[in-house]
């Protein structure tokens, strides 16, 4: 293809604008597109690869360093977040702020329920109800509703003799 300007040299560059929201591509060789100030200089490619390295590389060390690690097995956050696993049980507390809406997205809660097998469900039901009582009981004392906390007692003593 020629150059769209001197229509003599064969095209090396072309360039796109946009000109009253119309694209307009140009053809031009290295001569014209530098003088028309398209082209500023030319660029080894060793010096393109190397700018392209140094801007990769610098800013994820730099992020590292302020990266959330654990302590115990030096996971990162962000090996956790691009592989989805953990290092070690430690990184649940070293990550837990950022962690649990994580947890809580994936898996609909942050605490681990598990499969319980048929025989013990009843029993494991029970134990669930009593933690929920128990925490109503402690609602119930700090908010100075006495009558309410004393009969949440009185449930949770029935639960206990029945489990």
């Amino acid at each position: 293809m020629l150059c769209d300007k001197c229509k003599k040299n064969d095209a090396t560059y072309r360039i796109t604008k946009i000109i009253y929201n119309k694209k307009v591509d140009l053809h031009l060789c290295e001569q014209c597109a530098r003088e028309m100030g398209e082209v500023s200089q030319t660029f080894p490619i060793q010096n393109i690869i190397s700018e392209l390295m140094g801007y990769l590389t610098q800013p994820h060390e730099i992020e590292k360093q302020h990266e959330p690690r654990c302590s115990n097995c030096g996971t990162y956050y962000s090996e956790f977040k691009k592989g989805g696993l953990l290092g070690c049980s430690e990184c649940y507390s070293s990550f837990g702020d950022a962690l649990n809406p994580v947890l809580k997205r994936v898996q609909g809660s942050v605490k681990h329920v598990g499969k319980t097998p048929r025989s013990r469900r009843k029993a494991r039901t029970n134990i669930n109800e009593l933690d929920g009582l128990q925490i109503m009981l402690q609602k119930a004392i700090e908010n100075e509703e006495y009558e309410e906390a004393a009969k949440i007692r009185d449930e949770i003593k029935k639960m206990q003799n029945s489990i």
